[in-house]
């Protein structure tokens, strides 16, 4: 059984929920926060996120050329919506997006449960790598989300 990993952020947005849940409604918006180290391309997505819709991109991990598809599995706008990975580097890829009111705006909660294939080669490349590429991937979505939708 491989390990499963849990990867938590929040970010406190001050904005209107049903403002910052339509951010994410466009898939071309996945590109304005993705670093650009990982040459994020989207092949194929419709205009706006719906549930059952894939998302078909590819990108590169460390040099290595990656095709990804993740589908929407659940969509309550503008409360939340999960996307699983279909096809891709993970054995298993599950994000949960959780928006929040709150006082001052809106709370994106991010709560992504992950595990890597190759059993214990998988749980190395964790330790070395993998858990550190993802923390950098959200710290630069967090500031690009801040810079976006704050500004906006």
């Amino acid at each position: 059984m491989a390990q499963i990993y849990k990867l938590v952020q929040e970010q406190r947005i001050s904005r209107p929920r049903d403002k910052v849940f339509t951010f994410f409604c466009d898939p071309r918006n996945l590109d304005k926060i993705t670093p650009a180290w990982l040459h994020f391309r989207i092949v194929d997505a419709p205009e706006s996120v719906y549930r059952g819709c894939l998302l078909h991109y590819h990108l590169r991990i460390r040099g290595l050329p990656i095709t990804w598809v993740s589908q929407i599995v659940e969509w309550d706008p503008p409360n939340r919506f999960v996307d699983v990975q279909v096809i891709g580097p993970y054995k298993l890829f599950h994000h949960i997006h959780e928006f929040l009111s709150i006082e001052t705006g809106t709370l994106i909660r991010d709560l992504v449960y992950y595990a890597l294939p190759l059993g214990w080669l998988g749980r190395l490349a964790h330790t070395l790598f993998v858990r550190r590429d993802l923390q950098k991937i959200f710290a630069y979505r967090y500031q690009k989300l801040e810079e976006l939708l704050e500004t906006r």
